[in-house]
């Protein structure tokens, strides 16, 4: 029983290296996106109406805080969703 979750646990951090190092890969590569439908990170909202961008307030937009602030809060936001996820699987199995 213990070398099958041994092996388990291997396998999920094996399949978290790959994933990881291929979300990388993707990033640093540029890999998927379209040079000529560039609107930056929310590229996916616009790319199918590009005449509406002058439209939009992109003023409201900017960051008020520094942008670690906000990579922060994502981590802390995930770390409590995963400890939530876990007290809930415990509470009711």
């Amino acid at each position: 029983m213990k070398t099958g979750r041994k092996a388990g646990r291997i396998a999920a951090v094996v399949v978290g290296i790959v994933a990881v190092g291929a979300v990388l890969h993707i990033m640093l590569h540029g890999i998927g996106l379209n040079p000529e439908l560039d609107f930056g990170a929310g590229a996916y909202y616009y790319t199918d109406i590009p005449e509406d961008a002058p439209c939009m307030d992109w003023e409201c937009y900017a960051a008020r805080l520094p942008f670690w602030v906000y990579c922060l809060l994502f981590l802390l936001w995930g770390a409590l969703m995963y400890r939530l996820w876990v007290w809930m699987e415990k509470k009711h199995v």
